[in-house]
């Protein structure tokens, strides 16, 4: 029997809820369950960061290139934790500010 290969690469990934991400994605073994890992570079100012979801959260998958996942950084302007989680000042003290904001 032949092992399945995992994808992992440049991608356009599209969660249920109406969520899009752009970054470099893997597969990861946590807690003994497979979780896709999305690596979502830094765009405009906005830190670089990471995310795991199980795959019952993905809609769809698109592999394409790190240009490709650049452009659509800018647009869709992800932020790795949701206001509503954690209120904007408390979030302001982990997030690097650069001198003059």
């Amino acid at each position: 029997m032949e092992e399945a290969k995992g994808y992992s690469g440049w991608a356009i990934l599209e969660l249920f809820g109406r969520q899009m991400l752009a970054g470099s994605i893997s597969e990861e073994v946590i807690a003994g369950t497979a979780m896709l890992r999305i690596d979502v570079p830094a765009v405009d100012g906005i830190p670089g960061w990471t995310k795991y979801f199980g795959g019952a959260a993905i809609y769809s998958l698109t592999p394409t290139t790190e240009d490709m996942v650049m452009l659509a950084g800018k647009r869709l302007q992800p932020r790795p934790v949701d206001p509503w989680v954690v209120s904007v000042p408390q979030l302001g003290r982990y997030v690097e500010h650069e001198e003059g904001e």
